[in-house]
């Protein structure tokens, strides 16, 4: 088998501090440059803080396994500070630190990235053959670069999900013969065994296969659980006077009122109604069925263009504007039919009698939410694990909602199929106690649904 050496740029490390013990039985050389960019992040109160940290420790104690410089042989399942960080048995292969500050390629400025790529250059010019040298990045430009330069480069696969079904939406349409469609007539269910797979609480929209010789609407709407389709019902006509205007708004509702579902992921362009449905959701469940004792809402603080700087304030001037999508749709879920100082106060009384509560996720770490219904917005700008540290936050009687658009991505080094909703929604949906939804059409406006699909 052709032996390979992986050298590891700084992002790779901060995706996932356990990266080093995933290269199976090839080599892996960190450049010094790396662990000077760390230094950078080890501050940070973030998930890339933590992650910078994490790994630090981990580098610390394969130290004391033996000489780094020279290179320590990784054992595929090694114990560190009491946490398992391999994935097997097996022998991997070296680690090493490469000391030595190579000379920046001609015509590139002096940089971390350009220092990690002139590393690659010199260990391919050195390797004997057959040894292929990889640089191993998330930064796209920076692998641009190293094509330019004759350096073999990749992303770091292992933080994107492997989709078994890279089409899933959560919503099938499934023509049912005669004889299923007689015996769904009559009991409302129907045990599947019939062709395509069905995940756990996936949607499915069933029709006859001859829809003139049956009693079946041309869309009944079922979910699937436990091998068993069954019809969907008791599905409020209106929610906070909030109503499903398609199909798959219908789904959402379901699931997003479903205490069954623990977890829900929706997905769709801008103007699908996500963050309007999952709020006006849990409104209802909060204030009206009083399922949970409070509605938490929260979005990734990271803005859209140049960002405008130091905001004056306490924290809650400070969240504000970052916040503000979140107001928009209380302040229409609650203002009804009312105006002006009574909307205002309708919606105060809310924050006030602690019903609803907005806050950043900056500060979610170490933090236990019981009895919450949590809604996440903008959940594509998250990474896998910062979506980890959310989902491990749910307590006894919580119930966390991830809304989001996959193609719409403000974060360095992460995109429509390795973020951390996307990931989620990949790694949940054989789970029984997850949902999720994709919603196809836009229902903000006629002009928000043609600039979605003409810009």
């Amino acid at each position: 088998m052709e032996k390979k050496v992986f050298v590891i740029d700084t992002n790779v490390l901060l995706t996932d501090p356990k990266s080093l013990w995933k290269f199976r039985h090839h080599d892996v050389v960190i450049p010094i440059s790396v662990l000077e960019e760390l230094d950078n992040f080890k501050s940070e109160l973030s998930v890339r803080g933590a992650n910078a940290r994490k790994i630090t420790r981990h580098l610390d104690m394969l130290c004391q396994m033996g000489d780094l410089k020279a290179g320590i042989r990784l054992e595929g399942k090694a114990s560190l500070g009491g946490s398992d960080v391999g994935d097997s048995g097996e022998k991997v292969g070296r680690l090493s630190i490469h000391l030595s500050r190579e000379a920046i390629p001609e015509g590139l400025a002096d940089s971390h990235d350009h220092r990690i790529l002139a590393v690659a250059l010199k260990l391919r010019d050195a390797a004997p053959s057959p040894t292929t040298v990889v640089l191993v990045t998330s930064d796209i430009n920076l692998r641009v670069k190293a094509s330019v330069y004759g350096v073999a480069s990749e992303e770091y696969r292992a933080a994107r999900p492997n989709f078994q079904d890279p089409h899933y939406q959560g919503i099938k349409h499934i023509a049912l013969t005669q004889q299923q469609a007689g015996v769904f007539q009559q009991t409302k269910t129907l045990k599947w065994s019939g062709a395509g797979a069905l995940w756990s609480n996936e949607f499915v929209f069933v029709s006859a296969e001859k829809p003139a010789d049956s009693e079946l609407e041309e869309h009944t709407t079922c979910i699937y659980r436990d091998g068993v389709m069954s019809k969907v019902e008791n599905v409020p006509r209106s929610v906070w006077g909030i109503s499903a205007r398609n199909p798959e708004q219908y789904c959402a509702l379901s699931a997003l009122l479903d205490d069954r579902i623990r977890l829900v992921t929706l997905t769709g362009k801008a103007g699908s109604g996500k963050t309007l449905l999952a709020m006006a959701s849990g409104l209802y469940k909060t204030t009206d069925e009083d399922t949970y004792q409070k509605l938490l809402c929260s979005r990734p603080i990271f803005p859209m263009g140049k960002d405008i700087g130091y905001l004056p304030g306490d924290i809650s001037d400070k969240i504000n504007p970052w916040m503000q999508p979140i107001y928009d749709s209380l302040d229409f879920l609650v203002g009804g039919g009312l105006k002006g100082s009574a909307m205002l106060a309708s919606a105060r009384e809310l924050f006030e009698q602690n019903l609803v509560g907005v806050e950043p996720l900056t500060y979610i770490r170490g933090r236990s939410l019981t009895g919450h219904y949590f809604v996440v917005d903008e959940a594509q700008n998250l990474t896998v694990h910062e979506i980890k540290a959310i989902l491990t936050r749910a307590g006894e009687g919580t119930k966390i909602i991830l809304t989001g658009d996959p193609e719409q991505i403000d974060v360095p080094y992460i995109d429509s199929e390795n973020n951390g909703l996307i990931y989620a929604a990949e790694k949940f949906k054989s789970s029984p106690v997850s949902a999720h939804i994709h919603l196809k059409k836009g229902q903000r406006s006629e002009l928000a649904e043609l600039a979605a699909e003409l810009l």
